[in-house]
């Protein structure tokens, strides 16, 4: 069995798939869960020739089974979102240091030194648990930043607006990360001018509020900050990699990180044409969890290797549940 290079030192094409082979049949050895799906798959390392060949582990596993490659102790769980009466999933982390090698690298390809920014969040939905991924990362990168005026703001809205107003006079670089619904509690409060800062929305209305195509979100966005495009991050609790979109929703991801389209009929099947897609993720970051997901979202892949993200799957839709009862 080969050691797993650092994904982190990832640079190229060609590194990025030997690595991923190398990630396969190691999730294939060491992960019991993915080693079953596999099995019940009727697919062994050998029978993979390419990339896509690779089965994509159901994201809907994290919820009934315990996802891992090591028998290390447990340092966090992280939960995603959802109601009381739902079942969630949980990323059990045995290497924080991995999510946070992540996190940071990719945040510094894409924004430069989080020392240079000054990172306000409003992520009500998030902040009020204790075990969000997407806090924990923003914690870390206010702390890279280490400017005072960071902060989290819960609800409230008015102390923001003052904060964003403060800090565009001065012409400070500011980030403000939001889950979308508050941003646009925040925007229904008045239009204001902010051209220093780059408002990021992720998340989606978690229920919140009535659920827009991006390009309606990013409008009304616009309009009420006085910004001329709306950034974006995607990411996801069963992930430790994140993809950012600078503009009109469009993502890139970090070199150890690559998203690769399946048919929405036949899970097995992967798309290679440009049309709506259900996405599957490789995060080789992900390798004591697993790096190849098969996601719940519907999207669209370009050549380059940027996606959009257009939707969800609905329960109905999804096919080829009776493989994920193991």
């Amino acid at each position: 069995m080969k050691t797993l290079p650092p994904f982190w030192e990832i640079n190229s094409a060609e590194a990025f798939e030997q690595v991923t082979w190398i990630n396969f049949h190691h999730q294939f050895e060491n992960n019991p869960v993915y080693r079953a799906y596999c099995t019940l798959l009727n697919i062994a390392p050998e029978d993979c020739k390419v990339i896509s060949d690779i089965p994509f582990l159901p994201v809907e596993l994290f919820k009934s089974h315990s996802i891992s490659t090591s028998e290390a102790p447990i340092t966090h769980r992280f939960r995603s979102s959802g109601t009381s009466s739902d079942q969630v999933s949980t990323h059990e982390v045995r290497n924080i240091d991995a999510y946070e090698q992540s996190f940071t690298q990719t945040f510094e390809q894409f924004y430069g030194a989080p020392s240079d920014w000054t990172i306000l969040a409003l992520l009500p939905s998030y902040l009020e648990r204790d075990d969000s991924s997407l806090v924990y990362m923003t914690q870390k990168l206010m702390e890279l930043s280490g400017h005072p005026e960071n902060g989290f703001y819960l609800d409230r809205l008015t102390d923001l607006r003052f904060k964003l107003l403060e800090l565009a006079q001065e012409k400070k670089k500011t980030l403000l990360l939001g889950v979308s619904f508050a941003l646009l509690d925040l925007a229904a409060l008045g239009p204001i001018e902010l051209p220093q800062t780059v408002i990021m929305e992720t998340g989606g209305m978690k229920g919140r509020r009535k659920e827009i195509i991006r390009s309606e979100l990013h409008r009304e966005l616009q309009q009420a900050f006085g910004v001329s495009t709306i950034h974006s991050e995607y990411g996801m609790t069963e992930l430790f990699s994140q993809a950012y979109a600078s503009s009109q929703g469009r993502f890139h991801c970090p070199p150890w990180m690559r998203v690769l389209g399946r048919s929405t009929e036949d899970p097995l099947q992967i798309e290679t044409t440009n049309k709506q897609v259900g996405l599957n993720i490789i995060d080789l970051a992900n390798y004591q969890s697993c790096p190849f997901i098969a996601t719940q979202d519907l999207g669209r892949i370009y050549p380059d290797g940027s996606f959009e993200v257009l939707g969800r799957f609905d329960t109905a839709d999804v096919r080829g549940c009776n493989l994920m009862v193991f």
